[in-house]
């Protein structure tokens, strides 16, 4: 009789506020300050970041009032699609919803979250947002080991967080991944973009210069692994008038009549 060798289960199915979700039961990192991660804040909550999704819910709903139906909105930095989905179900009708993810692993999970949750105006996308379209040569993770695998940074640099596991930067261990811009989707409309990339989001602002000028979308851009001061001097002379809201810029063009919508403390470059 032939024995099975054991395999371990890292995806499971969990009913969230968000809907019926594929998430990695290992996505997750403990420190002295507590845990997190996107799987751990599912698994544990039902939710993930609940301020920030009910923000852009509200985002969304403004470029609907003050420039009709046919809403476009990217998710980049995708994960296994909170944004996505929340953003797709609200919009149902009236817009469509672009997702972006680099891991392919997470990227199979986003993929299936579009469609246990019927979000048809929804598309997911494998790939790394840059500045230039091309390929990338990114680290994999192990995938059974617990790690906050959303906080992974696929380009090596001096520092790179520890997500929970050593990550192996030899060149025999990395696999090739598309590259694009977000200039390179040539999209008619687009009204928000998020940019939750670990540290790339001064390259994807860069190619995404083209669709800014013409468009003007609001853009959600997490700022902790990026140089503040050099995103900041792209945008406000873009005519781009800065927030903050919680880790991320909230940049709304000073054109876009949703302007008159948004309250908090603005950000300057003095």
């Amino acid at each position: 009789m032939s024995r099975h060798l054991l395999r371990p289960s890292a995806y499971v199915l969990a009913n969230t506020n968000h809907g019926s979700m594929i998430v990695n039961r290992f996505d997750y990192r403990e420190t002295e300050k507590g845990g997190y991660g996107v799987g751990y804040q599912l698994l544990n909550t039902q939710s993930f970041d609940s301020t920030e999704v009910t923000a852009a819910l509200e985002l969304l709903t403004l470029r609907r009032q003050f420039f009709g139906k046919g809403v476009v909105a990217l998710d980049l930095g995708a994960n296994v699609g909170v944004h996505t989905i929340e953003w797709a179900r609200h919009m149902f009708g009236w817009g469509n919803v672009v997702s972006v993810e680099a891991q392919q692993r997470i990227y199979y999970a986003l993929a299936g979250n579009i469609a246990i949750n019927n979000c048809f105006n929804a598309n997911a996308v494998w790939a790394a947002i840059g500045s230039k379209s091309g390929e990338l040569q990114i680290p994999e993770p192990d995938y059974f080991t617990a790690s906050s695998f959303g906080s992974l940074e696929i380009v090596k640099r001096e520092s790179n967080e520890d997500i929970g596991q050593k990550i192996d930067w030899s060149p025999d261990k990395l696999s090739s991944v598309p590259m694009i811009s977000v200039d390179d989707f040539q999209l008619d409309r687009l009204d928000l973009i998020k940019l939750d990339i670990e540290g790339m989001e001064e390259e994807a602002i860069d190619g995404a210069m083209s669709s800014i000028s013409r468009h003007k979308p609001i853009l959600m851009v997490e700022y902790i692994k990026s140089n503040k001061t050099r995103i900041l001097k792209k945008m406000i002379p873009l005519g781009y008038r800065v927030f903050g809201l919680g880790i991320n810029f909230l940049m709304v063009h000073e054109d876009d009549p949703s302007l008159t919508e948004i309250t908090g403390e603005e950000l300057t470059l003095n």
